[in-house]
Formats: C-alpha cells, sequence, structure tokens
C-alpha cells in the first residue's frame, strides 16, 4: 500500500508560486518565514454587545478603530479583527494561526488555528483574546499562514458562507439553523451604543 504524505509549502516555495495558486496582496518578501508568511491586523476590530450570544440569530456588535498610539485590550472581551492581506489559494489548503510572539504576550488567536477551505478568496477573521491587559497597535505582524498540499481529490471552490470576504466578518452560524439575516441590521452606530447604555 503506497503511503500519502501531506508537504507543507517552504517559505521559498510560497513566494515562487506567488501569481499562480497563491495570491498575498499586499506581499512583502520580509515577512517569509522557512514554512510561512505572517499576515498583519487591519485598524479595525469588532466586538459584541450582547451579555448572551445566541448561536441561533445574529447579535449586535459595535466596530473600533485601533489608533496609531494603540489600543489596550481587556480579558474577558472577545474581539474580532481581520488581516490587511487578501488572501487567494487553489489547490492547496491555507491555515492560519497565531504567531508565538504574540501568545507569548498572552495575546490568543484563533484557538486551534483557523483551517481554511482549498479555494478560499478574502481576507481572514481573526478572533482574539487576552489573559491579561495587552496594547496592540494596526498593522502588527499578529499571524501566520501556512499552505498544504491535498491529497486526493477536493472540490476547488470553497464554502460560499465567507467566501470573499473584505470586512471582518462575525459568526454566521445562524444561518446553518436557518435564521434568515439579510434584511436584519446588527451594527451598532456611537451615538446608539450610547443611548442603549442609558
Amino acid at each position: 500500500m503506497k503511503e500519502t504524505q501531506i508537504m507543507i509549502l517552504s517559505g521559498q516555495d510560497i513566494q515562487s508560486r506567488l501569481g499562480k495558486d497563491i495570491v498575498i496582496d499586499p506581499f512583502d518578501p520580509s515577512r517569509l518565514s522557512p514554512n510561512s508568511y505572517n499576515l498583519t491586523l487591519h485598524d479595525e476590530l469588532l466586538v459584541y454587545e450582547e451579555v448572551v450570544l445566541d448561536s441561533a440569530s445574529p447579535n449586535r456588535y459595535r466596530r473600533l478603530t485601533i489608533p496609531e498610539e494603540g489600543l489596550t485590550l481587556q480579558p474577558g472581551t472577545l474581539y474580532l479583527g481581520r488581516t490587511t492581506e487578501h488572501t487567494e489559494t487553489h489547490g492547496l489548503v491555507p491555515i492560519i494561526q497565531g504567531r508565538s510572539s504574540v501568545g507569548r504576550l498572552g495575546l490568543f488567536l484563533n484557538p486551534g488555528g483557523s483551517l481554511g477551505h482549498a479555494g478560499y478568496r478574502g481576507t481572514w477573521t481573526l478572533e482574539l483574546h487576552c489573559v491579561q491587559p495587552v496594547r496592540i497597535y494596526p498593522h502588527i505582524q499578529i499571524c501566520q499562514i501556512t499552505y498544504w498540499e491535498i491529497s486526493g481529490d477536493s472540490p476547488e471552490e470553497a464554502s460560499e458562507k465567507y467566501q470573499n470576504s473584505n470586512d471582518i466578518q462575525p459568526s454566521l452560524m445562524h444561518r446553518e439553523l436557518g435564521f434568515d439575516d439579510r434584511d436584519t441590521q446588527l451594527e451598532l452606530g456611537f451615538d446608539e451604543a450610547i443611548r442603549s447604555t442609558s
């Protein structure tokens, strides 16, 4: 019986496949490592406004901007961010995970890593939480993306649920449970957020 080997691409392989089966935009060769590429954090975050998050319906949220002087994250809050980079992959499986330098500050990202689908296109939504207050800055190198070769046949198109994302994407699990949210407005503006707490 032939043994199947699943292989991870080296940094050199990632660079050689750019514009072919890998797109990273923007791309900076200084962020390549021996077997991954460092992605950066965009300057916006989302935080949920519900006391209890409901997996069967959409949840309200508001946006935060990370200023140049930084933003201090607080324990007990889930922050959703996204990568600055848009990526696209064909015939490979992309996986992102937090950088160890970030984890050693007590800031954890996408626990267990995020397994992308072959054919995924878009930015990556990031789930961040911290164990003590930690200050972050826009466009820091927050996570790393790796690429794995696929054994066997795989459909080229990724799931449509998060495909072609160019913004932070809250959970869409409620769609799996039959909730139609096409006409639902969930983002709270600043004035509305103030009224809801008064």
